[in-house]
């Protein structure tokens, strides 16, 4: 699920190298399938408000799992510019961060949610220590009791007192698994742009609102295995 975040990081490192000049990177998935959708709700964690508008409710206050499956693709064309060479709303990549952790299952998370919170640490250790502010995190967060609750620990771990606001785009999509980090990337783009988060509609633990100051966004993105990716993105016109 991390596969999209970690195809930018793989084009970011070619640009850098000087190995490519323009990359293209993404991620797709399709898995509506019968065979899926029986695998996930055999492990426990598919949604089972099918009747409500909004069957997948990432922070949720229902106390359950409401995980599920959404289909996807988003592709980003990448290149190395100088920062005389921007123009005003171009997006930049300013860091990416990477984060692994031993668990038990492949698919496990610890509670602390140690990979997000090495992921994290990993990308603002690459922004200036004088002006590393986060504004917005867009998490992974898949509607799963167990792993909406670690990622969360781990924002809090991570930001302490300064914590950025926290939102998520799943409830609108579901969890589109290699295409999710590439789709959660674009919503970032799109909030940057619009200047404005959209309310969760639906009884939630999360405090909304905008930010004060939205210069810069953050990614998270988890993959099986316990890997975990951070992103950290802006616009030209937000310096």
């Amino acid at each position: 699920c991390s596969t999209a975040l970690m195809a930018v990081a793989n084009a970011v490192a070619w640009l850098r190298a000087g190995m490519a000049r323009r990359f293209l990177a993404g991620g797709t998935e399709a898995p509506l399938t019968d065979f899926t959708i029986a695998q996930m709700k055999a492990i426990g964690i598919y949604s089972s408000i099918h009747d409500d508008p909004f069957p997948c409710q990432p922070y949720g206050t229902s106390m359950q799992n409401t995980f599920v499956l959404g289909e996807g693709a988003a592709v980003f064309a990448l290149e190395k510019a100088h920062g005389g060479t921007l123009n005003s709303g171009d997006a930049v990549i300013e860091a990416i961060g990477f984060g692994f952790e031993k668990i038990e299952s492949k698919t496990g998370i610890s509670a602390e949610g140690i990979n997000f919170q090495q992921s994290m640490r990993h990308a603002l250790s690459q922004l200036d220590p004088a002006d590393n502010k986060i504004d917005v995190i867009i998490t992974h967060s898949p509607g799963t009791k167990a792993g909406d609750r670690a990622e969360l620990t781990a924002v809090q771990s991570v930001f302490s007192a300064d914590l950025p606001v926290i939102t998520t785009n799943k409830w609108l999509l579901g969890h589109t698994l290699g295409a999710s980090g590439a789709l959660s990337l674009q919503y970032g783009l799109h909030l940057l742009r619009e200047k404005l988060i959209p309310a969760l509609p639906y009884q939630n633990r999360l405090v909304s609102g905008s930010p004060a100051s939205f210069r810069r966004v953050m990614i998270n993105a988890a993959g099986f295995g316990g890997n975990a990716a951070s992103v950290v993105i802006t616009l030209m016109d937000s310096y």
